[in-house]
């Protein structure tokens, strides 16, 4: 029997990434962002935790560290990018996961200023992401 101190134990812990893609399905947000900044979490696995499944500050908070993640690849910082679009369309607030994505060289800078013209995006969201984005041009 496993408790959620287990889980989340193996999943900042775990490096075999069939272990850690078991570990996305298991019902524990702490431990699917365990598994965010775990960096051998694999790239199909990062893809599997980007659906909303908790809480809007949950959520949020991994679409963040699947952002930043070293291992996340174009598939998984798009779609981590229409998660965010999503949410901000909503009146969401999941502005630490756009700056993120607003560093990824992965994504296009285009693709990730269009964010700030969302519903969802404050004056103040659309100024940090033009500052970060002009490092990449």
């Amino acid at each position: 029997m496993h408790t959620p101190a287990d889980y989340l134990e193996l999943a900042r812990a775990e490096s075999d990434s069939s272990v850690l893609h078991r570990l996305a399905r298991c019902p524990y947000p702490f431990v699917w962002q365990a598994l965010a900044t775990n960096p051998h979490t694999a790239p199909d696995t990062l893809l599997e935790l980007v659906r909303p499944r908790d809480s809007s500050w949950n959520d949020n908070r991994l679409l963040r560290l699947l952002a930043e993640h070293p291992r996340a690849d174009r598939a998984v910082l798009s779609a981590v990018r229409d998660a965010v679009a999503a949410k901000l369309a909503e009146g969401e607030r999941p502005y630490a996961a756009v700056l993120a994505l607003a560093g990824r060289a992965e994504l296009a800078v285009e693709d990730v200023r269009q964010l700030g013209a969302l519903r969802g995006a404050s004056a103040r969201l659309r100024g940090g992401l033009d500052r970060r984005l002009e490092f990449r041009v």
